[in-house]
C-alpha cells in the first residue's frame, strides 16, 4: 500500500447560491518517499487536496487513505491527534513565533509528545543540523533571512519525523536563488530521510526539483510525468 491513496475524491462547497467543486472524481496514488509536485493554475484544485491530505479540510465523497488511515471516516475528535503525528506543514509564509529563537520554534510541536527535555533536544538540534542551521540556534526570526527562517520552519515541520511534509507555495515570498536552495533542500530531506513531499506550486521550475510532477485543472489531474 502506497502513503497516499485517493479514490473517486470529490470536494464540493456552496458559494452563496453557487456550488463550487474544487475536486472532481479524483485518484491518486503517492509511494512513501516520493517528492510530488502539483501544478495548475489558481482554482485548479491545489491546495484543496493539499487539505484533504493534510487532515484540514474533509472530501465531500471518495476516500482519502494516508498512512493507512481514511481520513474520510475519521471521527473529527481524532483528526488533530493524526495530523499532529503524521504531518508536517510548510506555508508560503514561514509563521515563526518572533519572540521565540530557531530552536525554541522547532522545539514547540514536540510538546505536544511524552518527550523528555532530553528527547526534544536530541530531535531538535537534529532537525536544525538537517537544514544547516545549528549555528542559529539562539537567533530569533528577525536575525535571519527570509530563505533561513523557511529552513527553521521546514526543521519544525520535520523535527517530529512525520512520514508526509506537505508544502503550500513554500518559496513563493524568496527570490529566485534563495527559493533554489530551499527546494535543494526539500529535494536533499526526500533523498536522505526518505521523507514523503507533496508540494504545491504556480512555478514550472521549482516543480523540477520534484520527482514526479501533477498537473491539475478543474479539478482533476490532466497530467503526470517523472523527473527524467
Amino acid at each position: 500500500m502506497g502513503l497516499i491513496e485517493l479514490r473517486r475524491v470529490t470536494k464540493r462547497f456552496t458559494r452563496g447560491a453557487e456550488i463550487v467543486e474544487p475536486l472532481r472524481e479524483l485518484d491518486l496514488d503517492v509511494e512513501r518517499g516520493e517528492f510530488v509536485a502539483l501544478l495548475g493554475p489558481s482554482g485548479s484544485g491545489k491546495t484543496s487536496l493539499l487539505n484533504l491530505l493534510s487532515a484540514v479540510d474533509r472530501a465531500t465523497s471518495g476516500s482519502v487513505v494516508v498512512a493507512g488511515t481514511d481520513l474520510t471516516t475519521l471521527p473529527q475528535r481524532k483528526l488533530s491527534d493524526w495530523r499532529r503525528e503524521h504531518v508536517g506543514n510548510v506555508f508560503q509564509h514561514g509563521h515563526l513565533i518572533p519572540v521565540l529563537s530557531a530552536y525554541e520554534n522547532v522545539e514547540l510541536p514536540l510538546f505536544l509528545f511524552p518527550f523528555d527535555a532530553a528527547e526534544r533536544h536530541r530531535r531538535v538540534a537534529t532537525a536544525l543540523d538537517a537544514v544547516g542551521l545549528a549555528d542559529r540556534a539562539s537567533h530569533l526570526p528577525r536575525q535571519l533571512s527570509g530563505g533561513q527562517e523557511q529552513r527553521v520552519a521546514i526543521a519544525r515541520a520535520i523535527v517530529a519525523a512525520p512520514p508526509l511534509l506537505v508544502a503550500d507555495e513554500p518559496t513563493g515570498n524568496l527570490d529566485r536563488d534563495t527559493a533554489d536552495s530551499v527546494l535543494a533542500l526539500l529535494r536533499r530531506l526526500n533523498a536522505e530521510l526518505g521523507v514523503t513531499i507533496v508540494l504545491v506550486t504556480h512555478d514550472a521550475h521549482a516543480a523540477e526539483f520534484a520527482t514526479r510532477r501533477i498537473l491539475l485543472d478543474k479539478g482533476r489531474i490532466v497530467a503526470a510525468e517523472n523527473a527524467p
